[in-house]
């Protein structure tokens, strides 16, 4: 494949269910002119109660699925898979692949001014401890303070971004970090961007909330950049969105997070294609 075309194919994005849009969000307004292929394992959610072993079982039937559809790079739009599949199928494959842990964690460890740090995410993100791991290494001076909040992945899936009781399982998770004297709370989990609103709610105004999708983006430029992949011709965007299940519920979702239009989003079975 010539230089040209590698540069024009597509970046492949997943997760396990609507969360990784707020990165496909991030990079469509940060790289405009990438073309991307999403993948959302909708039928196999929440994976942050799932083994490490099912979580890389599932990662990799993914990237299988993605690199049919050559992409150029891949980004792992899920905590839970970042934390334990990223490192086992990195060695796998040919082309660059990211998380969203390690771009979150760096930009928490170099902004906290008191060296106290929350970290909120799936029970398997948090169980993982590679926050704590990335931001210690980033910044050995600080202390980490994480929380699972299992329930917030489903309440996000079933649209209950602002109901009431999304808002009392926010103070319920997060009342006891705040009251552990935080000045960054890392969203760690990418549905969480979602319940920002909420969340500011519940810590007030002086605490720093980091948003990994935002920083993965920028991450993901620096790796188009470094490894001569970046997009820059003024092409039309060609965008394929693709779930394991409930296609029309995800497009109408879709539609009310992303500056793009979603026309049509198509349901595959994962576990066909090995």
């Amino acid at each position: 494949m010539v230089v040209d075309m590698v540069n024009k194919a597509p970046i492949g994005v997943f997760d396990s269910g609507v969360g990784g849009l707020t990165v496909v969000k991030e990079i469509m307004n940060q790289i405009p002119g990438e073309s991307i292929i999403y993948f959302g394992d909708t039928a196999r959610l929440p994976y942050g109660s799932k083994s490490k072993k099912t979580v890389i079982r599932y990662t990799r039937q993914i990237v299988h699925f993605l690199m049919q559809k050559n992409v150029k790079a891949i980004v792992i739009a899920c905590n839970t898979a970042s934390a334990f599949a990223l490192e086992t199928v990195k060695s796998e494959i040919d082309i660059p692949i990211i998380g969203v842990v390690k771009p979150g964690a760096k930009v928490a460890a170099e902004t906290t001014k008191n060296g106290r740090i929350g970290v909120i995410g799936t029970e398997g993100t948090i169980q993982s401890g590679i926050y704590s791991q990335i931001l210690s290494k980033t910044n050995p001076k600080v202390e980490v303070f994480g929380k699972a909040c299992p329930l917030f992945v489903p309440l996000v899936e079933e649209g209950l971004i602002d109901d009431p009781v999304t808002y009392e399982m926010t103070r319920r998770y997060i009342s006891g970090l705040v009251d552990k004297d935080i000045d960054t709370l890392v969203l760690g989990c990418t549905h969480y961007p979602l319940l920002r609103k909420t969340i500011r709610k519940v810590v007030g105004n002086d605490i720093n909330l980091v948003n990994p999708a935002y920083e993965t983006a920028k991450s993901l430029t620096q790796v188009l950049s470094t490894y001569g992949l970046y997009n820059d011709s003024i092409a039309k965007t060609n965008h394929k969105f693709y779930v394991s299940d409930g296609a029309e519920k995800f497009k109408s979702f879709a539609n009310t997070i992303l500056p793009c239009e979603v026309v049509e989003t198509k349901d595959i079975n994962i576990e066909e294609l090995g």
